[in-house]
């Protein structure tokens, strides 16, 4: 029976290097000549994502942590911030000193000291995931600084935490928005989040699937982290890496090995995915 497995990619797909292993490489293209599907499904907008993993040939791409669902080059949903929403939060993160970048499919627009800004906590995130240090614009692909920052295409943005209380201000000043923090292994809170409300990997998986008419049972998760909690909710089975958060560990039905030890693969074997 063919699958369509939803594919994680930062510590999932590749490693905290932006690396992409030569075994998981080889598990897609078996995976998908065996004629199951492959949806790559991230946080990462379109313009971050590098031409090496489009080379897999993946069936669909799932952006934005659920605001962005293509499939067979066709756009299947689209939820952007308003023209509106993004002046005033922009305005909002200025006023409070948050530097800050936009993502959009067209790329990543910075405000104009976040590179500076972001160097100490890109090195904490890296530390975190067990990775060397890399500058900022190597760890954020397609960044461009400065430009038009009030903009109607934008997926989510995503702020540096000066402290705590910034996220907390955030939910506060913005209630109609959803919101979230990200930073490395474990709740580690590096950078609050804001995008449109009721985005979720769950909700564009059911999405897709409606898209497609497919079947849940036929729909495979694999991720590391807190934020695939709904995409495990919405597959049949979920599969964490060994590098797994323990909450995502807690809920699925098997744990695989690390990104950086052929965990995909193995993960890929488990399932029974790669074919004769």
């Amino acid at each position: 029976m063919s699958k369509i497995v939803f594919l994680d990619v930062d510590g999932t797909l590749v490693d905290y290097h932006n690396r992409l292993p030569a075994s998981a490489a080889d598990a897609v293209a078996r995976a998908r000549a065996a004629g199951h599907r492959v949806v790559l499904c991230t946080g990462r907008s379109r313009a971050e994502v590098p031409d090496f993993l489009w080379a897999l040939g993946a069936d669909g791409f799932v952006g934005g942590n659920g605001g962005y669902v293509e499939y067979d080059g066709a756009v299947v949903l689209h939820r952007t911030l308003t023209g509106d929403e993004c002046r005033a939060v922009v305005a909002w993160l200025h006023d409070r000193g948050c530097e800050f970048y936009l993502e959009t499919n067209a790329g990543l627009f910075a405000s104009e000291r976040f590179v500076d800004a972001a160097a100490p906590v890109v090195a904490r995130y890296q530390a975190a995931k067990g990775a060397p240090a890399r500058p900022v614009v190597e760890v954020f692909h397609g960044l461009t600084l400065g430009g038009d920052l009030h903009r109607d295409d934008v997926n989510k943005l995503s702020y540096i935490l000066n402290d705590p209380g910034d996220h907390r201000a955030a939910v506060e000043a913005f209630p109609t928005l959803q919101h979230g923090t990200w930073g490395g292994r474990g709740a580690l809170a590096l950078f609050g989040d804001m995008g449109p409300t009721g985005i979720t990997k769950k909700a564009a998986v059911t999405a897709l699937l409606d898209h497609l008419d497919a079947d849940p049972a036929d729909t495979i998760a694999l991720g590391d982290a807190t934020v695939d909690l709904p995409l495990f909710e919405a597959c049949a089975v979920g599969v964490a890496m060994g590098n797994a958060s323990d909450d995502l560990k807690a809920v699925a039905d098997h744990v695989t090995g690390d990104v950086e030890a052929d965990g995909l693969a193995d993960a890929f074997a488990w399932l029974g995915l790669l074919g004769r």
